[in-house]
């Protein structure tokens, strides 16, 4: 089976491609039924756009959803693991959906995420401020790797009272009398003190010598305990220590649901090992992506979006040092005029401005009639600070998702270009009118100015490089 692979589409039918108990991490975050609206923001370029729930009602939600959890189910290992990441909406009727699937037994946890602080208090009732995340296994025999957390310093300071003298090395006590009084095997006189012990007396005698038993001031022999000897606190079904992708992070693309990187590295590590494959099938900005290849994992990634999968492959450079085509692929990005057609009119834009080689708008609402740029290779700084900031060599990109673009649209596009001083621009529509082709042909005559026409065909079929020289 193949991995290091992106592929764009419904994870149903992507999934019903795949062989059966093939994957050993299944980690899904799939749009909540929260019937909201976001303000998405793409990566660095502040791209925005509003787009509202799918799902209409939560019987809705549950029937889009048992169908590919069906499917997530079988090509699990046996040996394998599920996470569902879900809110409070339609939580309680996910948990019912997967027990149906998995059964009530390969219910393991559910995994509370503190995933912001309280918010005001203008509203009536407890605020929510958790995520959900349902842990499932396909057996009782599955890929575990316990987890752990440092300790907390007051946890130390009320603990680890102890030092050694000599080392330096901080202790806890460990009680070695044996809670089971009917053993007589383990009934014997230790240093002036009779009582049924933990230990055999010949290990007790041995870890005299090493200096691990501690007595106290009536001679009573405790284990000693040490500080850089323990794991760590184990970490339990409440996770409050990692938080949310705030406005100011490093890591933040702008996705609204996007989840940090520590979550996700958390779950893998817990759940899979080295080499092992780990599935994403709603992977939004692909956070369970990134998180598997750092940590040595194979992984598969799905995605309706074709912005997202382009959006993954970016940080897939730029996060991993990977090279496309190379190191990873992907696939199924839109290839027909019929799946343009249907796509949002956002994606349609980014798709339409990424095959011409160009840069996105950074704004989506008012963008004055422009909505991507091209550089052209002559344009190129010498110095990779700054890129693009100070480039004034640029041609416009504009965008129409119509059968056939008009007078209007080549209009509104000329007074764009003779706005912003550009003497070439291209245009992208399914075709042109006879008007809008005449215009274009004027435009030139009376400015000199050039307006490409490209339409979807032209983009599918690469017939570009002459019409981009």
């Amino acid at each position: 089976m193949d991995t290091q692979i992106i592929y764009c589409g419904d994870c149903l039918q992507q999934l019903q491609r795949l062989p059966d108990a093939c994957v050993d991490l299944i980690y899904i975050d799939p749009p909540f039924n929260s019937n909201r609206n976001y303000e998405v923001f793409w990566g660095e370029t502040k791209e925005k756009r509003s787009f509202e729930d799918r799902h209409a009602s939560t019987a809705a939600y549950i029937d889009f959803m048992r169908p590919r959890v069906v499917e997530l189910a079988r090509v699990l290992k046996r040996t394998g693991s599920f996470y569902y990441h879900c809110d409070w909406h339609a939580s309680h009727y996910v948990k019912v959906m997967l027990d149906q699937i998995f059964g009530e037994n390969a219910f393991r946890s559910e995994i509370i995420w503190r995933r912001t602080n309280a918010k005001g208090l203008a509203s009536k009732g407890f605020p929510n401020n958790h995520d959900t995340i349902f842990y499932y296994t396909a057996s009782g025999d599955f890929t575990w790797n316990r987890p752990f957390t440092e300790y907390d310093p007051e946890y130390i300071a009320k603990f680890y009272r102890f030092t050694e003298p000599g080392t330096g090395r901080r202790y806890r006590l460990s009680d070695l009398t044996n809670p089971n009084r009917d053993r007589p095997n383990l009934t014997y006189e230790w240093k002036g003190h009779t009582r049924v012990w933990r230990w055999t007396k010949e290990r007790m005698e041995e870890a005299d010598r090493k200096g691990i038993i501690h007595y106290s001031s009536t001679g009573l022999a405790a284990q000693k305990r040490y500080l850089d000897e323990m794991q760590g606190q184990p970490i339990d079904t409440v996770w409050e220590d990692i938080p949310p992708v705030q406005a100011q992070s490093d890591e933040r693309l702008g996705y609204p649901t996007q989840k940090p990187l520590a979550l996700l590295d958390r779950i893998v590590k817990a759940s899979s090992d080295e080499s092992d494959v780990v599935l994403d099938a709603f992977c939004g900005c692909g956070t369970a992506i990134v998180s598997a290849q750092m940590l040595k994992r194979r992984w598969i990634g799905i995605d309706i979006s074709p912005t997202a999968c382009r959006v993954i492959a970016d940080r897939l450079r730029k996060d991993c040092k990977l090279i496309e085509g190379k190191h990873f692929v992907v696939r199924d990005l839109p290839r027909t005029e019929k799946q343009l057609r249907v796509m949002p009119p956002f994606e349609f834009e980014n798709w339409a401005v990424i095959a011409l080689g160009g840069i996105k708008n950074k704004a989506q609402v008012g963008d004055m009639g422009i909505d991507g740029k091209i550089y052209p290779a002559h344009s190129a700084p010498t110095q990779k600070k700054d890129a693009l900031a100070f480039m004034d060599v640029w041609y416009p990109i504009q965008v129409k998702q119509k059968d056939k673009a008009g007078r209007p649209d080549i209009d509104s596009f000329e007074a764009a270009m003779m706005r912003e001083n550009r003497t070439k621009g291209f245009f992208v529509s399914f075709a042109f009118s006879r008007d809008a082709l005449t215009e274009i042909d004027a435009f030139f005559r009376r400015e000199s100015r050039v307006i490409i026409p490209l339409t979807v065909r032209d983009i599918l079929d690469e017939e570009l490089a002459s019409k981009l020289a």
